[in-house]
């Protein structure tokens, strides 16, 4: 059974996993920005092929979490399919 220091430890994570993938998405964003006045480097452009990718990977678990029954389906899901989440997701911040 689950503790409520457990269930505070995991929040805890999650928010900074988020809060990570929030940070790359604004660097993706401006690196997009970029690319319009000048050309990108390389590591920039893998870069934002990344954070893309990371994004059309949230798409499809978003829509598994709404369906009925997604949020016990998702973790399922996250098991049998483990790069359906996005890196920040994957790696542990800290």
């Amino acid at each position: 059974m689950t503790t409520v220091q457990e269930i505070k430890d995991l929040l805890s994570k999650n928010k900074k996993r988020l809060a990570l993938e929030l940070k790359q998405s604004k660097e993706a964003v401006f690196l997009i920005q970029k690319a319009t006045h000048s050309s990108l480097n390389t590591e920039e452009k893998e870069k934002i092929k990344v954070q893309l990718l990371d994004i059309c990977k949230a798409i499809p678990a978003f829509t598994v979490f709404m369906l009925p029954g997604g949020a016990l389906l998702l973790p399922l899901l996250i098991k049998l399919i483990p790069d359906i989440l996005p890196s920040a997701f994957r790696e542990d911040p800290e």
